[in-house]
């Protein structure tokens, strides 16, 4: 593919996010999106980077992981932690806001690297179990640890608050176990989501499109002919998860200040919640970012906006499922798509001659 048809392509995609913020925010300002669909804004944001930050592993450097909303959690705790920890020296809740998003990355990014080591070395099937027991440990971890801090600085304990030992006056509690964070400021927006989008779109394009980006897609294609011809298998392939498990990590921040209390339950970071970002990925299409957006955005607004059918809407709902998975993955469907963008491009072509 040339360079001009790859930024074409970029640019489309970028179009795309930017249409959809600009209708929202039209629809928005004229009083024609419901009280549902505004709820729905962050969080269609926040799936959309998920989706897109897997499938940089699961589409581009080819290994299942099941462990993405365990990086999305960490980003998420981390993040609030630091939101609420600051809150007294940096009065200023969108720069707390943005030094929580580093945070959050740089947390879920080093425990990508630090898991990826003994965990890449699996394959296929051992890759997802690893990744998913992972997901659940830290989620069951977070459930059991109390901090809190005073004059004397940090506390941590996995019993209750009053092993704490905080002082009576001075004491705060930040985390309190299963009950999780309270009291974090609700500065996540939707367009502070679609510049993160954006963010993550432009990172996750720029690498595929890159000599790094070649390199991981060969170690997908066939690892022993990348080996043979000089490429490090293991940099690259950390390379990858790391920056994977970093995206997630900013997208558990954006969901964290969207809500005021943030739990590390089974319904938030459980393997359901891996399971259905994967959802998306596969949807839309392997390798595909916009595909991964439109699967994301359709796939969590469509329950809420079916919600009226409660007989219908599950059925419905399994039903778009099932032509997706035909349209993207059915060769009848792919070579009838080929042939329709061929019928399109060639009458583009006559029209360009006879002009």
């Amino acid at each position: 593919m040339t360079k001009k048809k790859i930024r074409i392509q970029n640019a489309v995609t970028y179009g795309m996010v930017l249409i959809f913020w600009a209708v929202v925010e039209i629809m928005d300002r004229t009083g024609n999106l419901s009280s549902l669909l505004k709820g729905l804004l962050v969080p269609l944001c926040m799936y959309a980077i998920l989706a897109v930050s897997l499938n940089l592993t699961v589409g581009i450097l080819g290994e299942l992981s099941l462990g993405h909303a365990g990086f999305m959690c960490l980003g998420a705790f981390s993040g609030a932690f630091l939101t609420n920890c600051l809150e007294g020296a940096v009065p200023s809740v969108g720069v707390r806001f943005f030094l929580a998003l580093l945070l959050g990355a740089l947390v879920a990014g080093v425990f990508g690297l630090l898991i990826g080591i003994p965990v890449l070395r699996l394959k296929g099937d051992y890759l997802a179990i690893v990744t998913l027991a992972f997901g659940e440990i830290i989620k069951n971890l977070i459930n059991v640890l109390y901090v809190g801090y005073d004059a004397n600085g940090f506390h941590f304990s996995m019993k209750d608050t009053t092993s704490l030992g905080l002082d009576k006056e001075t004491g705060v509690i930040l985390i309190k176990g299963a009950q999780g964070i309270t009291g974090t400021p609700r500065a996540a927006t939707f367009t502070i989501g679609i510049l993160l989008l954006l963010l993550t779109l432009f990172i996750v394009l720029n690498l595929i499109n890159s000599r790094t980006g070649r390199a991981v897609m060969s170690i997908r294609d066939n690892r022993i002919a990348a080996e043979s011809v000089g490429i490090n298998v293991t940099k690259y392939k950390l390379m990858a998860f790391s920056i994977s498990a970093a995206l997630a990590g900013m997208a558990g921040v954006l969901y964290a200040h969207s809500l005021s209390t943030l739990q590390a339950s089974s319904n938030n970071f459980g393997y359901n919640k891996s399971i259905l970002i994967l959802v998306f990925v596969v949807l839309g299409g392997l390798g595909n970012m916009r595909g991964s957006i439109i699967a994301a955005v359709l796939l969590t607004a469509l329950p809420e906006m079916l919600r009226g059918l409660n007989d219908y809407r599950m059925l419905i709902y399994a039903i778009v499922l099932i032509v997706m998975t035909i349209f993207n993955s059915s060769p009848k469907a792919i070579e009838l798509r080929s042939v329709v963008m061929d019928k399109i491009r060639h009458k583009k072509t006559e029209k360009k001659e006879a002009a």
